[in-house]
């Protein structure tokens, strides 16, 4: 799959006015388009971050979906956002258990590594990453989404209350520790979210 990511900042008191345009005028804008494969929506309501994401089952369904969204964004994200960064990823690997129901959480790791790496760093996370990950209670879904061209990418886990997300700081920590140096990935960046709406879905 394919997603295209969307990361805003701005006044915490405004956020809830974005997450209802983009939870119903932004769905709408999006649902029924050819290749659509879901979206999630996950704030930080404290300092006033929105990080939202669509999935797509290739390249050019996201790349054409890609007009409309960049004519309609400014107006679903206004009152809310004074910085938006819009970003496009592969997704080499979607594992998906239940569901996250709303409010739960969502750890996501950003990292670095040398463009020669990106299959070991994808067999990594499919191979060493996902199986140890899957011994956390509450786990709902881990992603890994590239840029292959940049070395840039992102990890997504998601939990599905907020509970076993803080719970599983540790263990993640240790699985994040030993990924890394196995698959030689920087991590650069480590955020956490709730998780307001997600529905991707891989078949």
């Amino acid at each position: 799959m394919f997603v295209r990511a969307v990361y805003a900042t701005g006044d915490p008191a405004r956020l809830d006015t974005a997450v209802r345009s983009l939870n119903s005028q932004g769905r709408d804008l999006l649902e029924g388009r050819p290749g659509y494969r879901g979206a999630g929506v996950f704030v930080d309501r404290g300092l006033g971050k929105l990080f939202a994401v669509s999935w797509w089952e290739t390249e050019e369904a996201r790349r054409n979906s890609d007009e409309v969204m960049r004519v309609r964004r400014s107006a679903l994200m206004d009152p809310f956002a004074g910085t938006v960064a819009v970003e496009n990823y592969e997704a080499p690997v979607f594992h998906a258990l239940p569901h996250p129901t709303t409010g739960g959480g969502l750890r996501m790791s950003r990292v670095e590594f040398d463009t020669a790496d990106a299959d070991l760093f994808t067999e990594t996370f499919r191979g060493t990453v996902v199986p140890r990950l899957e011994a956390l209670p509450g786990l709902s879904r881990a992603a890994l989404l590239l840029d292959r061209e940049r070395g840039r990418g992102l990890v997504g886990v998601l939990f599905t209350d907020r509970p076993s997300l803080v719970a599983s700081r540790a263990g993640q920590a240790a699985v994040r520790r030993e990924g890394a140096a196995k698959a030689r990935v920087t991590v650069v960046g480590l955020e956490e979210f709730e998780v307001v709406h997600a529905d991707a879905r891989a078949d």
